[in-house]
């Protein structure tokens, strides 16, 4: 998926620009809304990292950052996933790494998601978002 918002209204009225976009978790529609508020560009998904193949060349295992923010040349990764879950995550991160040196991403955790939240003014959103009853029945996302 690829698209392209920067806005620059109210942040708590305003929403993500591409309002018909389906974010596959509710604090990507958070950090889009910031993002949006402060006029950041960012792209959604734009780009699929292949880090693992099998014997025929076929991709097994690639990564999809959820965000690209063109101006940092940066790829955001969000994770509210608790800190002995992101193991998979962190594995996923360095293999890309080790693949793409050349290409910027970070991992932002719970912690970092929720300093964020609370420095933008919406810490009220953390809790529902950063909660146990924001991951998935498995504790994922």
């Amino acid at each position: 998926m690829f698209v392209v918002g920067v806005a620059g209204t109210q942040l708590s009225d305003q929403e993500p620009e591409q309002s018909s976009l389906q974010f596959a978790h509710r604090i990507e529609e958070e950090f889009a809304r910031i993002l949006d508020y402060y006029a950041i560009p960012w792209e959604y998904e734009p780009r699929t990292f292949a880090l693992e193949w099998d014997e025929d060349g076929r991709v097994t295992v690639a990564f999809s950052p959820d965000f690209y923010l063109p101006e940092q040349e940066l790829y955001v990764e969000l994770t509210t996933l608790r800190p002995k879950l992101v193991t998979k995550k962190n594995r996923k991160i360095r293999r890309m790494n080790e693949l793409y040196p050349e290409v910027n991403v970070q991992l932002w955790k719970r912690s970092d998601l929720r300093n964020l939240m609370i420095r933008f003014g919406i810490d009220e959103h953390a809790e529902g978002l950063l909660g146990t009853e924001a991951q998935g029945p498995n504790g994922d996302e």
